[in-house]
């Protein structure tokens, strides 16, 4: 069951970075600007070296499925529904990369009404429960405590580049993410 969790994580990765490339021409043919150049590089390391830490540890110390994994599962479940729903409500708009769109409305549908940055939240559990299903503890560890430190950088840098180039405001009540004005 490892090895099939295992290639739908790289099938699902692989698919989202097409997804984000094809997103990526779109908004840079509308004028989008790209912001966190330096440190994005280090986010696909990350993402990279999760993948292969969860590998590694599973394998190399045969790690088994968690006898908590009919808990477990419909949570990863939910997590992705609701990373689904973030990248559907951006359409266009969602991509691995900071790029903005200047002049363009801020997107406050979907599961952007209740927070601002929904698909870190997911990343974040991604990083803890993927790794505690089959018990591989030390990546769970490592990896969020690394993905905190690059949230620390990216977050920051993407609110100052919505600040930037759009009518960003801190509630987020507003109508639309990213949608163009009317």
């Amino acid at each position: 069951m490892f090895y099939l969790l295992f290639l739908l994580l790289i099938m699902q990765r692989v698919t989202e970075l097409f997804v984000a490339k094809r997103n990526e021409r779109w908004m840079l043919q509308r004028g989008g600007i790209e912001h966190g150049k330096e440190h994005y590089p280090y986010i696909v390391l990350l993402h990279a070296m999760f993948l292969l830490s969860l590998f590694c540890e599973v394998m190399f110390f045969k790690k088994e499925l968690t006898s908590l994994w009919y808990i477990v599962i419909p949570i990863l479940a939910i997590t992705q529904l609701i990373r689904y729903w973030s990248v559907y409500s951006l359409g266009y708009y969602w991509n691995t990369k900071i790029i903005i769109v200047p002049n363009e409305l801020i997107v406050s549908k979907g599961p952007y009404q209740f927070m601002k940055h929904p698909n870190y939240v997911i990343v974040a559990l991604e990083f803890l429960l993927i790794p505690f299903l089959y018990q591989a503890y030390m990546t769970a560890l490592l990896f969020t405590f690394l993905n905190i430190i690059m949230m620390s950088i990216r977050i920051p840098t993407e609110e100052k580049a919505l600040k930037e180039h759009t009518n960003y405001a801190e509630e987020f009540n507003l109508k639309a993410r990213f949608v163009p004005k009317r």
